[in-house]
């Protein structure tokens, strides 16, 4: 198998439809996550809502450099959600996020060896499959964070509004 398509089964895996390293997905994950959820603030944590935010304001800035265009992304936005309204614009931000990971996905699977190895945008940033490797391990780790929020938030282990969490 190529290494594109693997990488791209990788990336297909942890966002869209797989189970195979952290038995469920991105879009598993927030398939039923209503907005007030969403949106449900515990101690410090980052929201579900920003989570998701940040996951894809990634893929699409690597996105945008994959067709063509400049990497316009900056560290210091990735978290600057606006404020949503109703739960169309939260079903919205889900929508594009599963969009943009399966372009991404097609993206990396036609790619050659050699794409894989040119220098993504400056050499300090490294190559195509070091800055898509990264973006899947940068996935899961948003994964499990999701996913820990979420069962504390459905279980009612804990009162989001009380200090600490407790």
């Amino acid at each position: 198998m190529k290494a594109s398509t693997q990488l791209a089964n990788r990336s297909r895996e942890v966002m869209l439809d797989g189970k195979w390293i952290a038995n469920t997905n991105l879009q598993d994950q927030l398939q039923h996550v209503t907005l007030e959820l969403a949106e449900t603030q515990i101690a410090n944590l980052n929201t579900i809502a920003k989570l998701t935010f940040h996951i894809n304001y990634y893929i699409a800035g690597v996105l945008n450099v994959f067709e063509g265009g400049e990497l316009e992304i900056q560290d210091k936005y990735s978290f600057d959600l606006p404020k949503m309204n109703t739960e169309q614009e939260w079903n919205d931000l889900k929508k594009d996020l599963f969009a943009n990971a399966k372009k991404f996905a097609n993206h990396v699977e036609h790619m050659t060896d050699e794409q894989l190895d040119e220098v993504f945008v400056d050499k300090r940033y490294g190559d195509f499959r070091r800055n898509i490797e990264a973006m899947i391990e940068h996935s899961y780790y948003h994964l499990g964070q999701i996913t820990l929020i979420k069962k504390l938030l459905e279980g009612n282990k804990i009162n989001p509004s009380s200090p600490g969490g407790h």
